[in-house]
This record gives C-alpha cells, structure tokens and sequence, in this order.
C-alpha cells in the first residue's frame, strides 16, 4: 500500500502567504508534521507520497524524507487531478490518502486497519454533524451511493481520509480522468459508483478527534481541541 498526502492547493481562505500544510499549530507542530507524525506511527514514512504544487519547496525542504510528486497545474486545478497524478504512479497497489489540511487523533486509524486489511475500498466519515458545505454522503444496500457538497439528507461528513483498494484502484483512475479540472476526488469516486457500481464502505470515526482546516475559524477550533 501507499500513502498519498494531497498538498498543492493555494489555501487561499485561510490567506496564508505559504502552503496551508505548513500552518502552525499551538502544540508547536505544523498541519503536516501532526500527519506525518501519525502516519508513520502505523506505516512506513517511505511509503509517504505528497502531491505538491503552491510553494512546492517549502514542503519539501521542511520535510526532505518524503517522496513527491510535483503539479504544475495547481493553480487551475483541484484534488481530483492532483490525486490522479499521484496514483498513476502507483499502478495496481493500493492507496490511502489524505487531504493535507486534516488534523486528526492518530487512534482513529485503527479503526481504518480491518477494512485496508481486507482491501475493501471506503471514505472515512463523521456522522456526528452534517454541515452544508461540506461532502456529504448516502448509502444504498451498505455502500456508499452519493458523495457531494450538493447531497441531500446526507447522513453524516467525509473527512478527508479515504482508501481505493488495488482491485478499485484502474476503474478509479479512469474516472478521475473524466473529472473537469476543477471537480474534487469525490466526483471520481461517485462516477466509479454510478458507472462501475464501486462498492464503497462509509466508515465512521466521530468518536475520535478530525477536523479539516478550510478558515480561520477552523482553526481556532483545531486549537481548542489540541
């Protein structure tokens, strides 16, 4: 398996003048070294790719023993090709990926491990709150049916964690292709789902801290949880 961080964004409604991964937290650690610090407490940092764009050699020099992968179209385009770019690298491996603006407790990847064990494809979701202008998801027969910012009745968030199985991984990257360049990864994933009926588990982690850092606000609050 592979770990994809998705950091090439602007972050321009957080107004940083450098990358939002690099945001510093009050515990004295940035967005991304909580990630990687976390991550590596379960897997392999070697197996850490980020996919980069604004300011790329601000990440990059502050975190040299990571691999990366470089878009130059960061700022026309959104996750759904940077994340393509990082997983036709991959080939047929599996893939577990993370926005790089999520601040989350380490503890909640183990509840992640059973499904990555049985390579079973899922989104990583919050049902303790449903806000509009987040992603929001249905399910139908246990797997996920919709997944958008526009889904009605959702019943709960995807947080930006979320795993493609190698079995998934082709039929993913064909429909990330079909994506415009300004749709998000989950429009991706909910063309695999209504073409290819990719079956997607909704894994639910709201007993454990994990918040995405879109405002300042939502920074405020990330603070006041650390």
């Amino acid at each position: 398996m592979k770990i994809i961080i998705l950091a090439a964004g602007i972050g321009s409604r957080l107004g940083n003048p450098f990358p939002k991964p690099l945001t510093p937290l009050k515990n004295g650690k940035s967005i991304m070294q909580m990630q990687t610090e976390n991550i590596a407490s379960r897997f392999d940092i070697d197996d850490i790719n980020v996919v980069v764009g604004f300011k790329k050699d601000l990440i990059m020099e502050r975190f040299p023993e990571l691999t990366y992968v470089y878009n130059p179209f960061f700022d026309r385009t959104n996750t759904s090709k940077s994340l393509l770019k990082a997983l036709k690298k991959q080939k047929d491996q599996s893939v577990l990926w993370f926005n790089g603006d999520v601040v989350f407790d380490e503890k909640l990847l183990d509840i992640l491990m059973p499904a990555i064990e049985k390579n079973q494809s899922f989104v990583a979701v919050n049902t303790s709150k449903v806000a509009d202008e987040e992603v929001k998801y249905t399910l139908e027969n246990g797997y996920i049916n919709q997944l958008s910012k526009t889904v009605e009745n959702g019943l709960g968030e995807a947080v930006g964690i979320n795993f493609i199985s190698s079995n998934d991984i082709q039929t993913f990257i064909t429909r990330l292709e079909e994506c415009d360049d300004n749709d998000y990864f989950e429009r991706g994933l909910e063309l695999a789902i209504e073409k290819d009926q990719l079956q997607i588990k909704a894994i639910d982690i709201s007993k454990y801290n994990c918040m995405e850092i879109d405002f300042v606000e939502d920074l405020e609050n990330v603070n006041n949880m650390l």
